[in-house]
């Protein structure tokens, strides 16, 4: 009986033993046990719901913005047409203007440039025989127009006509005449040039200047024309 106890001692002492061994291989080893997995969070009804509810308020944002973008594509578009309507309305009222200025100023040139008119220039010691209106005077690189025309056989006066005077139209003349006698010495015309400007607006400034380039100055008074002489006019 002693020995079966001494036996059954040694076993457990060896038991033991290999337990520790086997405890300090692991720790030697720096094996470590992993923690459990957690359990995955159970997806309810409600979950459910409220990721729909997520979902239609985003497609509701969505068709709100579709919306609002085509109100304005659509706004943009009729504002594009009414423009379009407009910018065509001004063009024709211009196209009616432009015809009215021209009816206007040629009314105007056969108003003054009438057969009594070379009866106004005698009063200055110039003849005329022939009136005529719109000549152009075209060679090469000369290219002008002439409203109106006085004319004898050895002076003619080069008639510039405008609604308003202004002194770009005055400087204009003055260009306009040194063409006239360029084209006039190509052409062997030796006849002398004298410059007038008529109009039927004036004012006080832009008429003396015209009278200062040597230009007599035609303006209807009525039925009629006045004309003023410069103080020294010039020839060209």
């Amino acid at each position: 009986m002693p020995a079966a106890k001494t036996i059954r001692k040694t076993d457990a002492a060896k038991a033991g033993a290999k337990t520790k061994q086997t405890g300090g291989k692991n720790a030697k080893s720096g094996f470590t046990r992993k923690p459990a997995a957690k359990t995955a969070k159970k997806v309810t009804l409600d979950d459910v719901w409220a990721t729909i509810d997520r979902i239609g308020k985003a497609h509701e944002e969505f068709e709100k913005a579709q919306r609002a973008a085509h109100q304005d594509m659509e706004k943009a578009q009729k504002e594009t047409e009414k423009a379009i309507k407009e910018t065509q309305k001004a063009i024709k009222e211009t196209q009616r203007n432009i015809s009215g200025i021209s009816n206007t100023l040629g009314s105007l040139v056969e108003h003054i440039m009438t057969p009594g008119l070379p009866g106004k220039f005698k009063q200055f010691g110039f003849t005329f025989d022939r009136v005529t209106t719109v000549k152009w005077a075209v060679e090469g690189s000369i290219y002008t127009q002439i409203d109106g025309l006085l004319e004898n056989g050895e002076l003619a006066m080069v008639v510039e006509v405008k609604t308003t005077l202004r002194r770009d139209d005055i400087d204009e003349h003055l260009a306009r005449m040194d063409k006239v006698r360029q084209y006039a010495d190509e052409h062997g015309d030796k006849r002398h040039f004298l410059g007038a400007i008529a109009a039927t607006i004036t004012d006080k400034s832009n008429k003396q200047y015209a009278l200062s380039k040597g230009f007599f100055v035609i303006e209807p008074s009525g039925d009629d024309v006045t004309v003023t002489k410069p103080d020294s006019q010039k020839v060209w």
